[in-house]
Parts: C-alpha cells; structure tokens; sequence
C-alpha cells in the first residue's frame, strides 16, 4: 500500500506542473480571419472567408506539444463577396449547409517545426467526411494586454486541401481546357485568442 501511495504521489509531482502550466484560450471571432482561396477558371484565385466560428486552444506553456485545439465553422457563414456564388456553395452542390451546418477540426498531435512554429495536426470534419490534416503554424505570440484587461495572444496558420477528398465534386469543364474551379484549396488563419479568466 505504501509503495502505491509513494507511485501516486511522484506521478501527481510529475504531472502537476503541466496541468497548472495549461491555461484555455478562446478564440476571438471580431479579431479572427478564416480565410480560403481557390483557383477560378484557370486563371485567377477567388478568396472568401467563413464569417461564423467558435473555438478554443488548452495551451500548455510547459509542454507546448500538449496542447490541443478545437474549431467548429457555420459553413452558411462563408462570404466570398458575391451574393449568387454564396448562394451556390451553400447549396448541395458544395457544402450543402442545411445538411452539414458545421465543419470541425480538432487537433490530435502538435508538434515542434523550428523557433516559433508548430504542426499541427488533426481530424477536419466537413460535409460528412472526416480527414487528417496538418496545419503549419506560426506562433502563438507573447502575451499582451489590452486596454480592458483581457490577456491576449496570436497566431497564423495555414494549409491545403483538395476539396473532392471531402465529396464537394461539383464542376464544369471549359472549352479552352480545364475547370470552372480548381479542386486544391488553400486555407489560411489569423488567429487571436483572449485567456480564459478563472472562475
């Protein structure tokens, strides 16, 4: 029985300091930016952004590798600054929103990638399918303070996925060679994240 105690306690020792080192971090949407683009008839990029979206980052400041991170996006929310092309991938033929009103990513792995970046990777859950992804991160930043007292920090990520690896097909073939859209989308994220106060 004492050794049992004596093993309990030196794991509590162990685990203690990166249990009070976590701290949860939510996502500030006003000071956020989801953003996408993806190439349009083979000559440009469209960009839009997803305008709705919660999430939270349990940051480990000990043991940055512990740390996890989980998203939920409206994918109604998506906005690429024309009113009939929204409508469109709102529709089954992309998204289709009142099926699948969210897409999700929660993180199953970070990892070290050099000073100041990290890999992330994780489950992205959208229009029914769920794939790994990796997102390449800059960050987070040091911590500072605004002016209402909120404790602050920030980060960049990004990555790349083919949307037809999630069911999103839709498609139509031009005359001079090519597609309407290019199936690779490139996800880009501006995060900021106010420190959850204790209760």
């Amino acid at each position: 029985m004492k050794r049992f105690i004596s093993t309990v306690s030196s794991i509590l020792v162990i685990a203690f300091p990166l249990i009070v080192s976590a701290a949860t971090w939510n996502i500030d949407p006003e000071h956020t930016n989801v953003g996408f683009k993806v190439k349009h008839l083979m000559v440009s990029n469209v960009k839009g952004v997803f305008e709705k979206f919660t999430g939270t980052v349990d940051l480990n400041e000990k043991d940055i590798t512990r740390s996890k991170v989980d998203v939920s996006i409206e994918t109604k929310s998506i906005n690429t600054s024309v009113v009939k092309r929204d409508e469109h991938l709102r529709s089954a033929d992309f998204f289709d929103v009142a099926k699948y009103p969210a897409m999700t990513f929660t993180s199953k792995k970070v990892a070290k990638a050099g000073k100041g970046k990290l890999k992330v990777t994780g489950d992205l859950n959208l229009h029914g399918v769920t794939k790994e992804v990796v997102l390449d991160v800059e960050g987070p930043s040091a911590e500072s303070k605004d002016p209402w007292g909120n404790i602050r920090k920030g980060a960049s990520a990004s990555t790349k996925i083919n949307r037809k690896d999630f069911g999103l097909n839709w498609n139509k073939a031009l005359e001079t060679g090519g597609f309407v859209v290019g199936d690779d989308v490139l996800i880009s994220l501006e995060i900021e994240m106010i420190k959850a106060q204790l209760k």
